[in-house]
């Protein structure tokens, strides 16, 4: 009697494990295909709007970066059509992630190369951190909410991202012990550039981040760190991004 309760129960483990790797396989196909029809539309979109990016558009290397990383599994949802549908979603306390174009576009005008170490400013739920891994070195991403640090480091750790660094805390001082930095990265917000940021930035080093009043239109802006104590800086497009969280303390 013994051995048939644990014959029956192995089946059940079996049939259970079976029906699970079934629906894992059909969800991950069904998100293959979504995910490939959403570089496409990133790839149109970006050569339709000369202005921004030229008629070049974005480079291959941003495209297939967009193409390798599992955005589903970076929502709550975790579901295909919203996950690679081209809108922001919503990843609970008040953020959201940006939608895939602006995504592609930030991670494109960062001008990230293969040596360099990246700093993001606002993990959010890990994906664009993702999406700097598959181009840079290492990244080195600082999140002010607890459970999305968590969340974000538990997911990216899960995918084997192995090149990325979760840190709590306030992004306005930046990371020093993670830097100098090739590329910047902030995905909220602000007034004015934290000035902290631009210290840590190499010279010859890019930042990228949403310039202006919380709540309203901002200017996404470039700015190129030409020398110890020079910038430019150049507003590329209009964007709305969640204000920058900063410490109470």
């Amino acid at each position: 009697m013994a051995d048939r309760t644990i014959m029956k129960n192995l089946l059940l483990l079996v049939l259970s494990m079976v029906a699970v790797a079934r629906e894992a396989t059909a969800q991950d196909t069904e998100c293959v295909r979504e995910r490939a029809a959403m570089v496409e539309n990133i790839r149109t979109y970006a050569r339709s709007d000369a202005s921004v990016l030229g008629q070049q558009g974005l480079s291959e290397s941003v495209l297939e970066a967009m193409g390798r990383t599992k955005r589903h599994l970076f929502i709550p949802e975790r579901s295909c059509s919203i996950a690679y549908a081209d809108s922001p979603v919503s990843i609970g306390q008040g953020q959201t992630i940006s939608q895939p174009f602006i995504v592609a576009l930030m991670t494109e005008l960062a001008a990230v190369a293969p040596d360099h170490v990246v700093l993001e400013v606002g993990t959010g739920s890990g994906y664009q951190a993702a999406i700097l891994a598959h181009l840079a070195r290492k990244v080195c991403t600082v999140e002010i909410i607890p459970s999305l640090a968590e969340a974000a480091a538990k997911t990216l750790k899960e995918l084997a991202y192995d090149n990325v660094s979760v840190r709590l805390g306030d992004g306005y001082a930046g990371w020093p012990e993670c830097g100098p930095f090739d590329a910047i990265v902030v995905t909220a917000a602000l007034g004015q550039v934290p000035p902290p940021l631009i210290e840590q930035l190499k010279v010859g080093g890019r930042l990228v981040m949403p310039v202006g009043a919380a709540y309203t239109t901002q200017h996404l802006t470039v700015v190129e760190k030409i020398a110890p104590d020079q910038t430019t800086t150049r507003a590329v497009a209009l964007v709305r991004f969640v204000p920058f969280t900063r410490s109470k303390d």
